[in-house]
């Protein structure tokens, strides 16, 4: 059992939980075919000036929540904040933003906001383009999803079949494993290498081949099985890139190739492209932005992202919103870019974890979501689809400290378009709080018995087997995992439930529920997250 999985993607330790998908995949083939695509797209917009673009569309209205950010957790006897976009973006040192807001499956707004590079002040606009992270999954799951419904591949057969240069590597605690696109792209398929490093301007970019067998100049391990297949989730761009393998093994083309023709020409995405490295003549580019807000990845301006199905996605507000429109529409039995049945098994939970067939999933009824972040370096990306409405939202940003403007973005756009989720989460006082904290204190340690099916994401992202809870004579509450130096406050819901509003997750809060039997000891908490709940016996 490892110890606290802080799952940004990224291989540096963020600062909590931070709750943005981890990080890229990709390869160098095609690669140039992928850059003069773009850089021809590129040179026909180099021309846009504004830095707000108008409504996509003209029906139904669009919403106004430029001055109603706020925190998702909102402190007992604290006024809920209504903070302006451009007050946040200076505060988080964001240069630039681009949002799109969708409405019953339609694009009414897609804008930029800020400036592409902190020094020339060019403005960012609906066609900006950005790297998007780990969104790029979503992308190369509808890829493969259009190959599944022309025949090509089967979602069920084993990935094996189809790989030509790498196999998956033999293990002997599984000398049967049977791996399946339908594991790797619901990150159930038991890979290792979580994320990939960004590659500075110049430094020499892997092929696929390099990156699965981690050989120079790659910088992450070989991917290979660290758990049975299908026993648990366990994200990995890893799993992912044996996914791209398969595609072009199929096609005998790179994965832009094939992604063009299967999802961007057919959506009219016509400034997407799976990239390893942008050209620095491309026009019209958001630059890298460090915590400081000063730009990095000189002198280009950005870094390379060769793990392409991973994390290559480069792309701007209007074409990322027009891809979720898509998503929602063959879903909802709108669009014949997908199936419904297979695009109803894209937002089905595969368990034991959240994920469906690419992207993550929370709620019921209304509140049901179809969403994935993206998180780089210095570019954090989110998209969300609302299943029964068709609404949905698209947020690329260019800055270190994008991931906590984005969730303050989504709060703001929540609360303006009335949707039935992601609602504040208010604190209450307790007037026993000291009683309760002095109730709570102690180690716990995770429950062998629980069903992986229960565990769900937090098999994944609280990978922890044991936890402390401590606090002192005022009342309050503190969660430290083992392993970990990090120690997280807990506010109280009730007397038995706490919310930790420094760990973000996607789409949701990590909760803490303690359980105090009739005995009158407390005996075991149980940590929550959305739908998941991982149970721990005091020690």
């Amino acid at each position: 059992m490892r110890s606290i999985r802080f799952h940004a993607a990224h291989p540096r330790a963020p600062r909590s939980l931070r709750g943005f998908a981890p990080r890229r995949l990709s390869w160098l083939a095609l690669a140039l075919l992928a850059t003069t695509s773009l850089a021809t797209a590129a040179a026909d917009t180099a021309s846009a000036t504004s830095s707000v673009l108008t409504t996509t569309t003209t029906a139904p209205a669009a919403i106004a929540w430029e001055h109603r950010l706020r925190p998702t957790v909102i402190q007992a006897g604290d006024a809920q904040p209504a903070w302006s976009l451009s007050e946040r973006m200076s505060h988080y040192r964001v240069p630039g933003v681009a949002v799109a807001i969708l409405r019953d499956g339609k694009v009414v707004s897609s804008r930029g906001y800020g400036v592409r590079d902190s020094v020339s002040r060019e403005p960012v606009d609906a066609q900006t383009l950005f790297s998007t992270g780990s969104v790029s999954k979503v992308v190369t799951a509808a890829t493969t999803l259009r190959l599944n419904a022309a025949g090509k591949l089967d979602l069920y057969r084993n990935v094996n079949d189809y790989l030509k240069q790498w196999r998956v590597p033999t293990d002997p605690k599984w000398p049967d494993a049977r791996v399946t696109l339908r594991m790797l792209m619901s990150h159930t398929g038991g890979f290792n290498v979580h994320g990939f490093p960004d590659l500075q301007p110049g430094e020499p970019l892997p092929s696929l081949l390099q990156t699965l067998n981690g050989q120079p100049p790659s910088k992450t391990e070989a991917v290979r099985l660290i758990h049975a297949p299908g026993a648990q989730q366990d994200y990995s761009g890893g799993g992912v890139t044996i996914e791209q393998a398969v595609i072009e093994a199929v096609e005998a083309r790179g994965l832009d190739a094939v992604a063009r023709r299967e999802v961007f020409e057919p959506l009219r995405m016509r400034r997407s492209g799976f990239i390893a490295e942008l050209p620095a003549t491309t026009a019209n580019v958001a630059k890298a932005h460090d915590e400081k807000g000063q730009p990095t990845a000189l002198p280009r301006g950005w870094e390379s992202f060769p793990e392409l199905g991973a994390s290559g996605l480069w792309t701007n507000a209007d074409d990322l919103a027009g891809f979720v429109a898509a998503l929602l529409g063959s879903y909802r039995g709108s669009s014949d870019f997908l199936p419904r049945a297979l695009a109803t098994a894209m937002m089905t939970e595969v368990a034991p974890g959240n994920f469906g067939l690419g992207p993550r999933l929370n709620g019921a009824g209304r509140g049901r979501v179809f969403h994935h972040g993206g998180a780089n370096d210095h570019y954090y990306a989110w998209i969300e689809g609302h299943l029964d409405s068709g609404d949905g939202l698209v947020v690329l940003t260019n800055g270190a400290e994008g991931d906590r403007l984005i969730t303050e973005i989504r709060n703001a756009v929540t609360d303006a378009a009335h949707w039935p989720l992601n609602q504040p989460v208010r604190s209450v006082a307790l007037a026993t709080s000291a009683v309760a904290s002095a109730d709570y204190r102690g180690r716990y340690r995770l429950d062998p018995r629980q069903p992986m099916d229960l565990r769900g994401v937090l098999a994944d992202m609280f990978d922890v087997e044991s936890l402390a809870i401590g606090g002192d004579d005022t009342g309050a509450i503190t969660l430290q995992a083992a392993g970990s130096k990090r120690v997280h406050p807990l506010l109280p819901l009730t007397p038995n439930r706490y919310v930790a509003p420094e760990v973000s997750v996607p789409a949701t809060t990590l909760q803490v529920e303690f359980h105090r039997g009739a005995d009158g000891h407390v005996h075991a908490l149980t940590v929550l997250c959305g739908e998941s709940r991982a149970h721990y016996l005091r020690e």
